[in-house]
């Protein structure tokens, strides 16, 4: 799992590689700190190229979340595959994010 990281004045985009699984989940949560770091902006999360995601990767995406919602900031998350995405409506995280 790979987390590649572009910071603009106004937005953040994250780029998701991988499996975010719990063996990733520790270095992830190291990974995310620019987006910590930044989430008064928008942060733009690019899946594309998400595998898979796992309960681990699902909770560290609601801290994100969290953050964003204290700091003004918010996440967008795009481009998520289908099986992801049914992750996302059953575990009812769709209703929590933005999806493009």
């Amino acid at each position: 799992m790979t987390l590649d990281t572009n910071v603009n004045n106004d937005q953040v985009i994250g780029t998701l590689k991988g499996r975010l699984d719990t063996a990733a989940a520790v270095q992830f949560t190291k990974d995310m700190e620019p987006l910590m770091e930044n989430a008064d902006k928008e942060i733009v999360l690019d899946c594309s190229k998400l595998d898979f995601i796992s309960s681990s990767g699902l909770r560290l995406l609601l801290t994100l979340r969290k953050e964003t919602m204290a700091k003004g900031g918010k996440v967008i998350i795009k481009e998520v595959n289908d099986d992801i995405q049914q992750v996302f409506k059953i575990t009812g995280f769709s209703s929590l994010f933005e999806f493009v």
